[in-house]
């Protein structure tokens, strides 16, 4: 019995250094007064071995750096700038200058689109403009009695164009945001791009002839559009910029509402498209005139 108990107190005494060895390796518990980590066996934290938030954060270019092209680096209008200006469109078309139409003989066809609209706006940082628009559009055509339309002997098809003349008057309101991006450092070519909101109201008559006299057909039409304009600037003089821009197109609606003579409505129509195209008829030459209250830097 005693070589029995010799042996238990040898064993216990092997087995207490090892247990206090392993208590002694491994880390404190968290407290609630405390924020101390869990030690890991080799001596690095867990906090160490995960990526801190900095770590991260420095990974990518904050946005606005990533965003920025410098385009307005190069000045063409400055904030607090007013300006005032005016633009205009004129164009006809008549049977003489084209070729298009062989197959129609005594052709005596001609027409005409104008368009001026003055307007007005506020630089509200470099380069950003916000202003209003006013708009006078005006379009006419006649086609003369006396067309042959014929598509030869072999296909013995042939008719009488009779008298056809139209005419349109509108009105037109919007507002515009322009973008413009200088072209050279003293700020005397840009390049803008101009979106406009505007709302048209006007009148038409389309006039025939049938049944041996001129009869006549009236118009209410009323068109909301979002078009996109872009265009050239330069300065010519100090504080007078002449431009040019053209129409791509837009989303557009209109609304037409027919009379006869009498002014009896006679019927309606409704029309909507989107379409995206270079428009050689909304071609403008315009005049801007930059006023500000300081000089530029």
């Amino acid at each position: 019995m005693k070589h029995i108990a010799y042996l238990l107190l040898f064993a216990l005494g092997l087995t207490l250094p090892a247990a206090a060895q392993a208590v002694s390796d491994a880390a404190p518990l968290p407290t609630a007064g405390h924020s101390d980590t869990l030690r890991l066996r080799n001596g690095l934290s867990a906090q160490a071995a995960l990526p801190t938030a900095k770590t991260q954060k420095q990974r990518f270019l904050p946005t606005r750096r990533r965003i920025d092209r410098e385009i307005n680096k190069l000045k063409f209008a400055y904030k607090g700038e007013v300006i005032m200006g005016l633009t205009a469109s004129y164009g006809t078309l008549s049977s003489d200058d084209t070729d298009v139409l062989l197959i129609l003989d005594n052709v005596n066809a001609e027409g005409a689109m104008a368009s001026v609209k003055p307007f007005i706006g506020y630089f509200y940082r470099d380069n950003r403009c916000l202003g209003a628009r006013f708009g006078y559009n005006h379009m006419s055509g006649t086609l003369d009695k006396g067309a042959v339309f014929d598509l030869g002997e072999s296909n013995d098809v042939s008719l009488n164009i009779p008298y056809l003349d139209f005419t349109s008057n509108n009105y037109a309101f919007g507002i515009f945001h322009r973008s413009y991006a200088g072209l050279d450092p003293k700020g005397r070519f840009g390049l803008f791009a101009e979106i406009e909101l505007s709302v048209a109201t006007g009148t038409s008559c389309f006039s025939y002839e049938s049944e041996g006299r001129i009869k006549h057909t009236y118009s209410d039409n009323t068109q909301l559009k979002l078009a996109f304009n872009p265009g050239a600037a330069v300065y010519i003089f100090p504080n007078v910029c002449a431009t040019l821009s053209f129409g791509l197109g837009g989303i557009q609606y209109t609304s037409v509402t027919q009379k006869d003579e009498l002014g009896n409505r006679i019927g309606s129509r409704e029309a909507s498209k989107m379409k995206f195209k270079l428009n050689i008829l909304a071609i403008n030459i315009g005049m801007t005139i930059h006023m500000w209250d300081k000089k530029k830097q």
